[in-house]
């Protein structure tokens, strides 16, 4: 039985902050002290490393269930499905609803429920719930649902991943530059005749990598800020990426049964342009093999790193044509594959 995407759908904030908006902030070691380096300096390696240039920001009178409601209605719209034959909501993200100028995360109802009520859908068997997997959530999320619909519990699924990491960064941490906001869904359905997933794989690592993402206190230590934020270690984080995610996704691709020659696209999640370049050189070494030109489509450069919503989104333009240069077409085989808090790690096969 096929299980298939049969819509997608994306929200892109509309406030976009570019790098040089950073080139008055105060950027501060953890312990407090100034930063060595100027802010242009900064912003420029900054820049160099990632390849963000600018990100998007949610509006202050959005929260994450809204952004998720936005592409969830487009998904639906877009596979033509009636929004009561949904047999479940899943939804990815980490720090739940935040509102603009608060710090405490709200979770109750859960995102997805939120979603449910949003889109006016009366079905109690439509079953909604969120799940927390870092980054790779919405994957995850994704092979979730493909679960429920192989085990013949579920018909259509919607899947969604979204964030607002704009309300958990401090403004004195250069890492702050890299996150944004954003939002993307899914539908998947059985038996369509449509695309098919062919192999999925997921790991936690949870051993000295399970707080290379963390919540922490801000880096102004004079600051009477009790709020805690979004941290991380950077090199840990790259230098666990390139060497545990090209072999996830080797394990993956060769369980599908799928030459590597055959793959038409990798949809990577945008973290960081230098790693994620680093991760597919290292796929394909694995299989003594050279990059394919255009076999990773990016928006980093204009979208930021949003976490749980980069793959969905990154999929949702290419899939629609509003990527240079990148398209998919029927028949074309795939690979998804993300990193994140946990340390968690996943990968998928799907033939489109």
């Amino acid at each position: 039985m096929n299980i298939g995407i049969t819509g997608t759908g994306s929200y892109i904030p509309t406030i976009i902050t570019a790098n040089t908006d950073f080139s008055e902030h105060e950027f501060l070691n953890s312990d407090g002290t100034p930063f060595p380096h100027t802010n242009a300096t900064i912003i420029e390696k900054f820049q160099s490393i990632t390849g963000i240039g600018e990100r998007r920001y949610a509006k202050p009178d959005y929260q994450t269930s809204q952004l998720g409601f936005f592409a969830a209605e487009q998904a639906i719209a877009d596979a033509g499905i009636d929004k009561e034959t949904l047999d479940y909501i899943i939804f990815a993200h980490n720090f739940g609803d935040i509102a603009h100028g608060r710090s405490q995360s709200d979770t109750i109802p859960s995102l997805a429920t939120r979603v449910k009520h949003y889109l006016g859908i009366k079905n109690p068997k439509c079953v909604a719930y969120d799940l927390l997997f870092g980054c790779p959530g919405w994957i995850e999320g994704v092979i979730q649902a493909q679960a429920f619909l192989k085990a013949g519990m579920a018909k259509k699924c919607l899947v969604i991943g979204a964030e607002t990491l704009s309300r958990v960064i401090d403004n004195n941490d250069r890492d702050s530059m890299i996150y944004s906001d954003g939002a993307g869904a899914c539908i998947l359905e059985a038996g369509t005749g449509g695309g098919n997933i062919l192999a999925h794989a997921s790991e936690t690592h949870a051993s000295e990598e399970a707080y290379y993402l963390f919540s922490g206190a801000p880096y102004d230590k004079a600051s009477h800020d009790k709020r805690h934020y979004l941290k991380m270690y950077g090199r840990k984080i790259y230098e666990f990426a390139v060497t545990q995610v090209p072999s996830a996704m080797k394990a993956c691709l060769d369980n599908s049964g799928v030459p590597v020659g055959d793959l038409k696209k990798i949809f990577l999640h945008q973290a960081n342009e230098k790693m994620d370049e680093a991760i597919v050189k290292r796929f394909y070494k694995l299989y003594d093999r050279e990059v394919p030109h255009g076999i990773m489509p990016m928006n980093i450069h204009t979208m930021g790193n949003s976490s749980v919503a980069t793959v969905p989104t990154l999929y949702d333009m290419v899939r629609k044509g509003s990527l240079e240069n990148h398209h998919v077409s029927k028949g074309d085989v795939v690979i998804f594959a993300s990193v994140g808090a946990g340390m968690n790690i996943n990968a998928l096969v799907y033939s489109v």
